[in-house]
């Protein structure tokens, strides 16, 4: 625990909040997107909103993989069991995100559970490997893996392809959900709330961690750039992000955009290049992917190749996708766009809440409304703006 605890330690906390607070100009106001949902956890945690002055705003970003999955991809997880007969099985997080009919896949696996008869069945699994063990195990069903994530996840889906083709299994395939980040920041950025209207103003964003362990910091490069916003990459822990906070404070205050990297301990320029490789070796981008609250986007999703047909779940099943409306009191597509915080939703933390969860970003353990709904960050404090 004694790393953990060098990145959480109080004294070392408020001498960072003085030190943002002399850097921070009384004349400006800074906004900073922090895009992983679980940088939003560590904020809300550890309450390091309110170590920051009032001109000094985060924001947050879609970076919640199971938050930015829109309904119709949960339908067709759904269909693959209730329909196609398939087991499918799913990390523990996009089982309770509702779905269609007032279903969810964990209501869905509980009507399979009582109909006699059926062959369809939802699982939940604590890794990749599971469902692949499944399959091995009752070679008479077919098992789909339901593989979302960010690029952090993706390399592991990757493995678990490629040995399902090493042990010429039949009866396994993967939904492929898997989505890019920078895809994710374009959008926002080419946004009409941040781009033309003037909304959403963005300064700088905090670099997602662990994504950047697999794809380095070479791609923020292009928004640094192009759109003039630094990007500073930061670790979970509060401290790694007050520092994170302090470096684009910083540059804002120089008039500068850069990539500087505070999680160096972990990431590097170039990131993992072997699970790039792998990644590019079993995915290629998808023309388009309908994300959650971001609408329809170019380029910013992966589908397995042609090579690897045989264990692509909507090939082998002709799963197709189709588009559902959110629930109309919802504001997770605002939330996932930095319009709204969750405070701003009329149903936030009375009718949704963790146990009854009306949108994605109540559900996950990276979703922004449960971070603030877990760690009691009801309050909706005014900010300068």
């Amino acid at each position: 625990m004694k790393f953990i605890d060098e990145f959480r330690d109080g004294e070392l906390a408020r001498g960072l909040a003085t030190a943002i607070r002399l850097a921070a100009r009384d004349d400006r106001n800074y906004h900073f997107m922090e895009f992983c949902g679980g940088h939003t956890h560590a904020i809300a945690r550890y309450g390091v909103s309110d170590l920051l002055p009032r001109n000094v705003r985060l924001i947050h970003g879609p970076g919640c993989p199971v938050c930015v999955l829109p309904i119709g991809r949960i339908d067709m997880a759904i269909g693959l069991a209730v329909d196609a007969g398939v087991t499918l099985c799913s990390y523990g997080d996009p089982l309770r995100v509702p779905a269609s009919a007032g279903l969810s896949l964990l209501k869905a696996k509980a009507l399979l559970g009582r109909k006699s008869g059926e062959r369809g069945e939802i699982r939940m699994v604590y890794s990749a490997a599971d469902a692949l063990a499944l399959a091995q195990q009752h070679p008479d069903r077919q098992v789909v893996f339901f593989a979302i994530g960010f690029e952090t996840t993706t390399p592991p889906t990757a493995v678990l392809i490629k040995q399902a083709r090493a042990l010429v299994l039949s009866n396994f395939s993967v939904l492929c959900c898997h989505v890019l980040t920078p895809s994710a920041i374009a959008s926002i950025l080419e946004s009409p709330e941040v781009r033309r209207w003037g909304t959403v103003p963005l300064d700088g964003f905090i670099g997602p961690a662990h994504v950047s362990t697999i794809i380095g910091t070479r791609p923020y490069e292009f928004f640094a750039e192009e759109y003039r916003k630094p990007v500073v990459i930061a670790g979970f822990e509060p401290l790694d992000v007050m520092q994170a906070i302090l470096m684009l404070i910083k540059q804002v205050n120089a008039g500068q955009a850069l990539v500087e990297n505070e999680f160096s301990r972990a990431v590097t320029r170039d990131g993992n290049r072997k699970a790039q490789q792998l990644v590019s070796e079993v995915f290629e981008l998808r023309r388009s992917f309908a994300w959650r609250g971001l609408g329809e986007l170019p380029y910013s999703a992966l589908c397995i190749r042609k090579e690897f047909a045989e264990f692509d779940a909507e090939r082998r099943f002709a799963a197709g996708y189709r588009a559902v409306e959110d629930h109309p009191a919802c504001e997770c597509g605002a939330v996932l766009r930095g319009v709204k915080r969750p405070q701003e939703c009329r149903i936030f933390g009375s009718v949704c809440t963790p146990e009854n969860p009306v949108g994605s970003c109540m559900v996950s353990s990276e979703g922004a409304c449960a971070a603030h709904y877990s760690f009691g960050r009801f309050a909706d404090v005014a900010v300068a703006s």
